[in-house]
């Protein structure tokens, strides 16, 4: 499938609501399968990710009920009602899915496998499998345990750990809080830098007994989960690309009704009101995970720096980041953001190839790039490398090129925002095509 982009000549203008948050979402069915006694869960992403996970704890034995769009009932089993899988276990395209589950999985005395697509298949999983296995866990497969397809038998109970990762990494996070909830004692994440935090917040809701100090997080196991009911609100890293494109094309205003809000999700937001947008904030009522009102229209953007304490709240904004810099004023030196590299493609090198058949300079360093700013981009014919999010990143840059841009490999754009394409048409009518 591809994109075929025009420039938006009229502007992106209206009101939206964006799928729901992807990692919400995860978090949502895999705690909802290990809570004792049903969940709702509504506003749950109906994107391939996400049914993953859905997928893999019905072949766990969880029984899931799909009620309407995005509502599901998940009858949870405890934490000792899991089931052995007669089958492997195909994350896809997902890591969330497959880094979470293996921390659900330590805590399981059966063997299970699991395995993902060709990308999945490459990116590193020593980051989970490691701590995992100090707790007890035994992991085997590629390259010594740490690329999927990988085999994981888990005990009960698993040993306690204070664990310290090198880079902050809320599925690392996860998956260890996961496996602690069958640990003999206290399981401890010190991190060196704030990751998003909606674990420890589901947890809490779930009835975990979770503690936060700065970057410090401690769950005491011993306590069964509950079910409950999970409003998922709209993905801000959905939203990113909305946002960005609002204000980059003229004549532009947008509102985005329901999206996540939560501090550690908002860097995006950071960034753009660094580079001179205007994105005002309306609150929502109060809830376990915040969400919100945001509005923005077309600005004069300048380059800045992102780097450190910034990099784990909006390393999936990045590449839509990397479009502003490339046509702002002065440059932008996005730093510490090496784990761009390791996603569903390699990020850096991706941006930087195809944003340059467009006109924009960029130079790849090992662990960002340097933005040079004020390029005029021109219509190209340009490749996601099957990355959702430089897809859509792409798309993004097409609605401001001069010319018309060709968007090659489009259909890994379900892997989150299955309605991207359909959105930006409705907002910038004319602007977008979509063909097999």
């Amino acid at each position: 499938m591809r994109l075929r982009v025009r420039p938006a000549t009229g502007g992106l203008r209206g009101t939206l609501e964006v799928p729901g948050d992807k990692s919400i979402s995860h978090r949502a069915a895999l705690l909802g399968a290990i809570a004792e006694g049903p969940s709702e869960v509504s506003g749950y992403l109906e994107a391939e990710d996400c049914l993953r996970t859905v997928g893999a704890i019905q072949r766990l034995g969880v029984e899931v009920a799909r009620k309407g769009p995005g509502h599901y009932r998940i009858a949870g089993v405890g934490l000792e009602g899991l089931q052995e899988p007669d089958q492997v276990l195909d994350c896809g395209n997902s890591g969330t899915t497959a880094r979470l589950l293996l921390g659900i999985l330590a805590g399981q005395p059966a063997w299970t496998l699991l395995t993902g697509d060709d990308s999945l298949r490459r990116r590193p999983m020593a980051r989970v499998s490691a701590p995992l296995r100090q707790m007890g866990a035994t992991v085997v497969g590629r390259a010594d345990g740490t690329r999927l397809p990988l085999a994981i038998r888990g005990r009960r109970p698993l040993a306690s750990l204070t664990y310290r990762p090198p880079v902050a990494s809320a599925q690392v996070k996860s998956a260890v809080l996961l496996a602690g909830l069958w640990a003999e004692g206290p399981v401890v994440v010190e991190e060196p830098a704030v990751s998003r935090d909606h674990s420890e917040r589901m947890l809490r809701q779930f009835g975990a007994r979770v503690t936060a100090d700065a970057r410090r997080v401690t769950l005491d196991p011993g306590v069964p989960l509950r079910g409950t009911v999970v409003q998922v609100p709209g993905d801000i890293s959905s939203a990113a690309f909305i946002l960005v494109a609002a204000t980059l094309v003229a004549g532009s205003r947008i509102e985005i009704r329901g999206v996540s809000l939560n501090p550690t999700r908002t860097g995006i937001l950071d960034v753009l009101e660094a580079m001179g947008a205007r994105v005002e904030r309306r609150e929502g009522p109060s809830s376990i995970e915040p969400s919100g009102t945001l509005i923005a229209g077309e600005a004069e953007l300048r380059g800045t720096t992102i780097a450190g304490a910034l990099i784990p709240r909006l390393i999936d904004e990045l590449p839509v980041l990397a479009v502003a810099a490339a046509v702002a004023g002065g440059r932008t030196e996005i730093r510490d953001a090496a784990e761009l590299r390791v996603k569903e493609s390699d990020r850096v090198a991706a941006l930087a190839r195809e944003l340059g058949k467009m006109g924009a300079r960029l130079e790849e360093r090992p662990d960002g790039l340097l933005i040079a700013g004020g390029a005029r981009l021109s219509g190209a014919r340009v490749s996601s490398d099957g990355d959702h999010r430089v897809a859509m990143a792409l798309a993004v840059a097409g609605l401001i090129a001069e010319g018309e841009t060709v968007v090659e490999d489009t259909a890994c754009i379900a892997t989150s925002f299955p309605e991207f394409a359909e959105t930006l048409g409705r907002l910038a009518p004319g602007a977008v095509t979509v063909e097999p």
